[in-house]
């Protein structure tokens, strides 16, 4: 039988308090890791999270960081260490979020908030984490991206700087650090539908408007909108020994909305 087996691995996720990432940490737990569960400001939830998985019989910690200021990161780093050992795997998740419009009309401070929680974000936990990774020759360095990287579509300008920047830094990285057996990836997820839509069946923007789904729906090959567990599930896949020989990717996961050409 094939499994996805992280018993006796390490996980750091960013951003385990907001929707994707708490379902990240739940199903990295779930297939054996032990995870810490980072957090800015939302430290109910990255606990409630945390609670779910020791109650379930796995092993969890929450750990609060600015993920843009280095010196927090590393604080970090040293408290996850202590608790849980060196990370074996890191997914770095985090991003701030802002309301889209226009490139004529979009505030500086935006593009500056997108590059510091993506760019630096990155840079900072991979300066951070991944040192004691290359002692042990292996380790996963995993990234959330977007759809949205490849569409640039009117409004996404300030999130794709931050990511299309991101992008390039991890394919940097991992022809860097791929002789010292650490795979680096990337996870790109569509619009997904999280337990915000769950709990009133109506999409929103991430202001909180309620906007009309179905356009979307249709123009995705599958007809329908994914699940907050399909970006876990390939998350997991990434952090295994099923995937040790792929590195560099950027994976999107949307159905079929977006697709890398060759």
């Amino acid at each position: 039988m094939i499994t996805l087996d992280l018993t006796g691995k390490t996980a750091v996720v960013t951003g385990a308090s907001g929707e994707l990432g708490r379902v990240i940490g739940r199903t990295l737990a779930e297939a054996g890791a032990a995870v810490a569960l980072h957090y800015f400001q939302s430290e109910a939830k990255a606990q409630a999270t945390a609670d779910e998985i020791n109650a379930a019989g796995g092993r969890a910690m929450i750990v609060q960081a600015d993920v843009g200021d280095k010196n927090s990161v590393n604080a970090m780093r040293d408290t996850v260490k202590a608790e849980l050992g060196s990370a074996n795997i890191i997914v770095n998740n985090a991003v701030q979020q802002y309301q889209w419009t226009s490139v004529l009309e979009q505030d500086e401070a935006d593009y500056e908030s997108q590059f510091q929680t993506c760019v630096l974000h990155n840079l900072l936990m991979v300066q951070a984490f991944v040192p004691d990774m290359i002692a042990r020759k292996s380790g996963r360095v995993i990234a959330t991206n977007t759809e949205c990287t490849m569409q640039c579509e009117p409004s996404q300008s300030a999130y794709i700087s931050g990511k299309g920047g991101q992008d390039r830094l991890l394919r940097v990285l991992a022809k860097e650090i791929g002789p010292h057996g650490i795979t680096v990836n990337q996870v790109a997820p569509g619009w997904m539908i999280s337990d915000k839509y769950r709990e009133d069946g109506t999409a929103r923007t991430t202001t909180g408007e309620p906007i009309d789904d179905s356009a979307y729906a249709q123009n995705v090959p599958l007809r329908h909108r994914g699940e907050d567990q399909d970006i876990a599930n390939a998350v997991c896949f990434l952090a295994s020994d099923r995937a040790a020989f792929i590195s560099g990717v950027y994976l999107p996961v949307c159905g079929g909305n977006v697709m890398p050409a060759i």
